[in-house]
């Protein structure tokens, strides 16, 4: 009797795997991701309770995007790739346009005009460049040979130089670099040859030398975002100001040790000593409280995940796919790895959200979108031609 049991226990459990995975094959969603993005939303939801100060508004309201996410995630599932990629230029059309507009009658926040307000939702237009720029560029060059020709190399410099400009100027050094990475990323993973890496590695080194002086820096940005990277270097030059955020920051990791003080008990979140603990620096929060081992499970999930993308992108069958999804998922490791250098003060304080973790609504919307076009690469790989 106990063996049979066992027996019909073991066969339900198999029916049910094997109902859940045809009903992900029919929705186009793919079990693990979902897993991983999922593992790390709840996480998010736990820290994000506790960095509020216990405010159930807060992470009712971060609920609420997260399922607004899902249903984007699920719709730009169902939208096969030929689809997407001829809404690719129209798509990053629109964001141009509505860059244009945020510069005429957007709305201000945090120094910085970055919002348009519908009346009904209030949302940065920049999040949409996110998922256009790249979206674009693999359009491009889906039926043109790779590596890019100079030529075709000179109109994706376009492409990305463009948005990445019009968000500069808002100004929003954080996101006009993640547009900017997503670009580039593209770039590398068509074929981008040495002798075009070299001279713009060059530029990199030059431009971080420019920078490096204050004078010389205000000459081109903002007094605030030169002395972010002045404090980079030494934050006790301005322990009150620029650098206050980097030394509460690392404060907080390093008060966590190994273990973590326990959740809800980190006296720099609680006490209010770490600035924007919901939003940027949530990452701190979560080593103060969960310590080591915390912030090496969040990083094995976002790990699995990025690993998880860049293995279905291997499996896309065309030019588009492939780009796109490999660009997607590479995009990803870049918010995880700024927010952790800038939270842990290897890298400039420049205003980059933890992914699926920290406090937002159209940055969480976006990154659930940019996995739903991911799943619907994956999952369509059978049907389009090569």
């Amino acid at each position: 009797m106990h063996l049979g049991n066992v027996n019909m226990q073991g066969s339900t459990t198999r029916r049910t795997l094997t109902y859940s995975a045809r009903l992900l094959g029919r929705l186009h969603l793919d079990g693990p991701l979902l897993i991983g993005i999922g593992a790390i939303a709840m996480l998010g939801l736990l820290i994000l309770y506790s960095s509020s100060g216990q405010n159930m508004g807060v992470a009712r309201g971060q609920g609420y995007r997260l399922i607004m996410g899902l249903v984007a995630l699920l719709t730009l599932a169902q939208v096969a790739p030929k689809y997407l990629r001829m809404a690719a230029p129209w798509l990053y059309g629109l964001g141009i346009v509505l860059l244009l507009v945020v510069e005429i009658v957007g709305d201000f926040g945090k120094g910085a005009q970055r919002w348009l307000d519908l009346g009904v939702i209030r949302f940065q237009p920049s999040e949409i460049m996110k998922l256009a720029l790249p979206m674009l560029c693999a359009w491009y060059l889906h039926d043109r040979g790779l590596p890019p020709k100079p030529m075709t190399m000179l109109a994706l410099l376009a492409f990305i130089i463009v948005p990445v400009g019009l968000v500069m100027v808002q100004p929003d050094l954080g996101t006009g670099l993640l547009i900017a990475a997503s670009g580039f990323l593209l770039l590398f993973l068509a074929g981008l040859r040495w002798r075009i890496m070299l001279p713009l590695l060059a530029v990199a080194i030059v431009g971080t030398w420019f920078v490096s002086d204050f004078s010389r820096c205000t000459s081109v940005f903002h007094d605030y975002q030169c002395r972010r990277v002045q404090t980079l270097i030494d934050p006790t030059t301005d322990p009150l100001g620029a650098g206050y955020h980097t030394i509460q920051g690392t404060i907080a990791i390093g008060s966590g040790g190994v273990y973590g003080k326990g959740w809800m008990n980190g006296s720099q979140a609680q006490l209010e000593f770490l600035p924007e603990r919901s939003t940027d620096f949530i990452f701190a929060v979560i080593g103060e409280e969960f310590g080591l081992l915390g912030l090496a499970l969040l990083l094995g999930l976002y790990l699995f995940v990025i690993g998880r993308g860049l293995f279905m992108a291997l499996q896309c069958q065309d030019t588009f796919a492939r780009l796109l999804a490999g660009t997607l998922s590479l995009t990803f490791f870049v918010y995880v790895f700024v927010n952790a250098g800038m939270v842990s003060g290897l890298l400039p304080v420049v205003g980059v959200p933890l992914p699926l973790v920290s406090y937002g609504g159209t940055s969480m919307v976006t990154l659930m979108a940019s996995f739903g076009i991911l799943m619907s690469l994956h999952s369509h790989r059978k049907l389009i031609g090569s």
